[in-house]
């Protein structure tokens, strides 16, 4: 039941016009949500003071876009302000933690992205549903256009830093991004860009995978401990010969894994996001779109060592191998504008079942206080549930990892399954003890 609803301004406008890149104009039609959970019940008026302070620092949250001539698209900074509603459920907390990627589970308004080109529309909403035995949910939906899942938590941060009274970190907004990106980008990279233009029957193809998604596929989330992991990564260190870090060996298993459950003897790409700002020795601070991507092959005969060792080569050589922002930009630069939404991103690719898979848990989202308490548990809500994407977080609490993958109905029935449970928790034993939430949560596997 909604209980109230107000729109969240700072109470000055700088007035401050961001001319949206090429690749932001790409993700123009997406938005990205994303859940946190908390055992208390928060203050909804402290929340939305803090956010205030918070959209002063960050003021293109609180903006609109339009649309200019040539299909240029610009974020105007002009503290139009951030709906922010509260909801009161008669379920509990875990309940609540179980809907998280059900579909019209209610505790995400997500932005109307497409609509928010022609202005008028928000570009973050935040919806808090307090749960019926005192715990409270914060849903928040951002327009991609703006920023990616580091400008999100950046501006997290801030607000969190504005609850609790302490120094609000820096952040510092990309006027044009296409221009930044023309100064720090070496004058040639590896020459691939990382989008494509579909024929006309691919493009009915993927327009048929769009519409049929909340019907025909379903959205899984995996547990895997501390313990577990680290016995993961150890053997496929060995095996591979050279150190690897946790998400490169989730990523190998979890997709190795669900292939053999597939019974996927192909061999396939795989498109891993990378947030280049460290690579191409930018600000932390900057807000905006700021991603790379690299793309490994793997045959399922190699194993899924040999599928970490090469994501991890791959990482490790970005900069020099893998970094296509420039090319990407000449691929759109040449295409136009007015032809950026007939094309799409290398990563989605569902006949070829390519999956993308995003390693989310280094952001802090368990760092993050809001009025002395951290979130005890945080998972993205999939707005489109399209197959073979996928999302890694820390997990319950902060401890261990949850993964979150989209798959069709079949297939997600079978990882589901104890066939699955058993393929995917094999580096698991009796000894390991599971997140009580973890336990009160019966659709994580």
């Amino acid at each position: 039941m909604l209980r109230r609803s107000r729109t969240v301004r700072a109470g000055r406008a700088p007035g401050t016009v961001l001319h949206c890149g090429l690749m932001d104009t790409m993700l123009a039609d997406l938005a990205v949500s994303v859940v946190l959970y908390f055992d208390q019940a928060l203050d909804e008026d402290r929340l939305a003071a803090g956010l205030a302070r918070a959209l002063d620092r960050v003021p293109v949250f609180a903006g609109r876009l339009r649309t200019g001539g040539g299909g240029a698209l610009e974020a105007v900074c002009d503290d139009s302000g951030v709906p922010l509603d509260v909801y009161t459920v008669d379920g509990t907390l875990a309940e609540a933690m179980g809907r998280v990627t059900a579909a019209g589970s209610e505790l995400v308004d997500p932005v109307d992205a497409p609509a928010a080109r022609g202005g008028g529309v928000p570009l973050l909403t935040v919806r808090v549903t307090r749960t019926g035995d005192g715990g409270t949910v914060l849903g928040c939906s951002w327009h991609h256009a703006i920023g990616d899942l580091h400008s999100f938590m950046l501006l997290l941060r801030i607000w969190s830093a504005a609850v609790e009274g302490e120094e609000l970190p820096e952040a510092e907004l990309v006027e044009d991004q296409d221009e930044l990106l023309d100064r720090v980008l070496p004058a040639e990279d590896c020459g691939r860009p990382g989008f494509r233009v579909p024929s006309t029957a691919q493009a009915q193809l993927l327009a048929r995978e769009v519409a049929l998604g909340p019907r025909a596929n379903r959205t899984v989330q995996i547990y895997f401990g501390d313990a577990e992991v680290e016995r993961m990564r150890t053997e496929f260190s060995a095996t591979a010969g050279r150190r690897l870090s946790s998400g490169d060996v989730l990523c190998a298993h979890v997709v190795s894994t669900i292939r053999e459950l597939d019974g996927d003897g192909a061999e396939r790409w795989l498109t891993v996001p990378v947030n280049a700002r460290r690579w191409l020795g930018l600000s932390p601070a900057l807000v905006g779109n700021l991603l790379g991507d690299v793309h490994v092959s793997h045959r399922p005969e190699d194993g899924p060592a040999a599928l970490a060792g090469a994501l991890r080569a791959a990482v490790e050589e970005f900069p020099a191998a893998h970094l296509n922002l420039r090319s990407n930009l000449g691929f759109l630069a040449s295409l136009g504008r007015s032809r950026l939404r007939d094309c799409v991103p290398l990563g989605f690719d569902p006949q070829e079942r390519r999956f993308s898979f995003s390693n989310w848990s280094r952001f802090g989202a368990y760092r993050v206080s809001l009025q002395g308490h951290r979130p005890v548990f945080f998972s993205p809500a999939a707005n489109y549930p399209l197959p073979w994407v996928s999302w890694t977080v820390e997990g319950f609490g902060g401890a261990g990892y949850l993964t979150t993958v989209v798959l069709p109905a079949r297939l997600a029935a079978r990882v589901r399954g104890a066939e699955g449970r058993a393929a995917l928790h094999r580096f698991r034993t009796a000894a390991d003890e599971l997140p009580a939430s973890a336990a009160a949560v019966p659709k994580v596997v």
